[in-house]
């Protein structure tokens, strides 16, 4: 498709598309939310909410590689929801998935000029703020093959980051097995103490509150279903892409907790602190917190760079269903939807204005909300999938003529349902994220009554 012709340019390839969902999942969830996980629900049930959260990411990347791969359309989830569930039900998962990643970047932004104040304490945090948010709007203002390249090059620095912490963590539970036994070396695991002896020090259901932190920190996989649009060749590229990063995301998340779980006791598992950092200086690796404190920068510049690129696209999709004013609909010469990006810019900046303004609760409420938004987003890509799938075999079509057929369908499905509203219940007891919960219910009110009044009297466009 060429760029003259309002069309997206096609300029992405798989390795692209690889560690484009590389780079929107392994960030501040992996590196940081880790460690509150832990100290919630104990080792064990860290390590069991991150195998069921990689089960149910498993089976949504699935139903999104069967959609993907037959319609490689850059409105990705919110098109498939349009498409099969109904217009209203496209809408509102537009503006759920734009949400969730607007709010995000904004976060993200903020979040690093702290961290640069690790080495640079006199530099005030705006000064960071504005000089990464412009080079992260650079790599989405040229060209899209910009951006792919920003972010297989952050996204390969933390997948040798990882890597190498794997390899050394895995090597001294060899060696704390072969120096001490299986008891002591993980010992972490199992409590005993006056008050408490078993696996779980805060109960069972402490583990069903943290199956959505960690279902957040898989968040950002599922770019790829937008990047696909703009994709060479994207019925290949896709099923590629979605086994080649599944495998390696599980084991590359999986692989992390349990060295963190067997090494970090669960009372110096920090919310404040990296637990990769604490792990790497109880191996005594030197300048471990500097090299964290860059990989944690690094991490937060992929995830708003991913974040923004699809934000700017939810928006190009809801002018683009007649939702929205045609002028977000355009796509410039060199194929970027410029006024939908500058749009999303503005509102992250925003997010970002509200950290400092309103008081910190209003912007966890806020995060916790664009979470409950991505698992609606992920309910959404399973119940698209099988309506799909009915209307592709009434259409007489064969199964065999699929680019990417997902497995045991309807029962994928199903999974990832269950997984995402369980998951959702689970946070509901507690008590701090129940605001979220309300206000995500409040959001997709007021999103419903708004697709109301813009099809029936607004954007009446022909």
């Amino acid at each position: 498709m060429q760029p003259n012709n309002n069309r997206f340019v096609r300029d992405l390839k798989t390795r692209h598309l690889m560690m484009i969902a590389f780079g929107g999942a392994m960030g501040t969830g992996l590196f940081v939310g880790t460690g509150e996980s832990l100290h919630t629900a104990g080792p064990l049930g860290t390590l069991i909410a991150y195998c069921v959260a990689s089960v149910i990411v498993y089976s949504i990347m699935l139903s999104l590689g069967e959609l993907s791969s037959y319609f490689p359309d850059t409105g990705s989830f919110g098109d498939y929801a349009h498409r099969f569930i109904s217009p209203s039900a496209g809408y509102l998962v537009f503006w759920l998935y734009w949400l969730n990643w607007v709010v995000a970047v904004g976060v993200e932004f903020i979040a690093v000029g702290f961290l640069m104040q690790k080495w640079l304490p006199n530099v005030h945090i705006w000064v960071w703020v504005v000089c990464f948010a412009s080079i992260i709007f650079g790599f989405n203002v040229y060209r899209v093959k910009a951006f792919a390249e920003s972010e297989f090059t952050l996204s390969l620095i933390k997948v040798i980051a990882v890597s190498v912490f794997l390899i050394i963590g895995f090597g001294m539970m060899i060696y704390h097995l072969y120096l001490n036994g299986f008891a002591l070396t993980f010992a972490n695991f199992y409590f005993q103490s006056p008050e408490y002896m078993g696996f779980f020090p805060n109960g069972i259901q402490a583990v069903f509150m943290t199956i959505l932190a960690v279902n957040f920190a898989f968040t950002g996989t599922e770019v790829i279903g937008v990047a696909v649009g703009e994709t060479k060749d994207p019925a290949k590229a896709m099923p590629v892409a979605i086994n080649a990063t599944l495998w390696r995301l599980i084991i590359f998340f999986v692989g992390s907790v349990v060295i963190l779980a067997t090494f970090l006791p669960m009372n110096d598992a920090s919310i404040t602190k990296s637990p990769f950092v604490g792990v790497l200086e109880i191996f005594n690796v030197p300048f471990a917190a500097d090299v964290m404190n860059a990989v944690l920068i690094i991490a937060l510049l992929s995830t708003a760079n991913s974040g923004l690129y699809a934000s700017a696209r939810m928006i190009w999709g809801l002018a683009e269903k007649k939702m929205l004013p045609s002028l977000f609909g355009k796509v410039n010469k060199r194929g970027i939807p410029m006024n939908a990006l500058i749009l999303s810019m503005i509102v992250s900046l925003i997010a970002l204005l509200s950290y400092f303004f309103a008081p910190k609760s209003v912007i966890n409420n806020l995060i916790a909300v664009s979470g409950f938004s991505m698992m609606l987003v992920w309910v959404s890509v399973s119940i698209a999938q099988y309506k799909f799938r009915k209307w592709y075999l009434a259409q007489g079509n064969r199964l065999e003529d699929l680019p990417y057929k997902t497995p045991f369908t309807p029962g994928i499905q199903i999974l990832g349902i269950i997984g995402c509203v369980v998951s959702m219940v689970g946070a509901y007891f507690d008590v701090a994220q129940r605001v979220a919960i309300y206000g995500t219910i409040i959001f997709c009110v007021i999103c419903l009554v708004s697709y109301y009044i813009s099809t029936r009297f607004v954007w009446k466009q022909t």
